[in-house]
């Protein structure tokens, strides 16, 4: 799994696209938040949701499935039970991901093997919003101590 800091750091540097699966377009739902922030941050966000497919949520074309996508996705965001992964996984795969992360409460060692299997980084049981504030200096602005003490933000 990758979950040390310098990894992290360099998945969420080089993932530019991220295909969120299970996006609602309800503002109080994480991944509404969640997605709301990576797009506020520069990152292209595609919502994976069949519930909404043809629609937008967040200003982005909805699509029912990961294979619906045009164009490459660096990361897969799974906002779905655990049991629900492994066909997200092998779809990641299919597509030519890079990386398959897995939100805080989702966790399959399985689809994570079948992601790292095939090359593609694994994150489990983080969300990616958090992490992107705790490496990238976004976690002051809510008023939470990151307990560094620097005047300079990560490179």
């Amino acid at each position: 799994m990758s979950d040390d800091i310098a990894t992290l750091r360099r998945i969420l540097k080089q993932c530019r696209t991220i295909a969120v699966v299970g996006l609602s377009a309800e503002w109080h739902r994480p991944s509404f938040f969640a997605a709301k922030y990576m797009l506020d941050r520069g990152y292209r966000v595609i919502p994976v949701n069949p519930r909404y497919a043809g629609g937008e949520i967040l200003g982005q074309r909805c699509v029912a499935r990961l294979e619906d996508i045009d164009g490459p996705v660096d990361m897969v965001d799974v906002f779905r039970r655990s049991d629900d992964v492994p066909p997200i996984a092998a779809a990641a795969v299919a597509i030519g991901a890079k990386c398959l992360w897995q939100q805080i409460g989702v966790v399959n060692d399985a689809a994570a093997a079948t992601a790292r299997d095939a090359g593609l980084d694994t994150v489990m049981d983080r969300c990616v919003k958090i992490e992107h504030a705790r490496l990238f200096g976004g976690l002051h602005w809510a008023g939470v101590n990151t307990r560094v003490i620097s005047a300079r933000r990560p490179v």
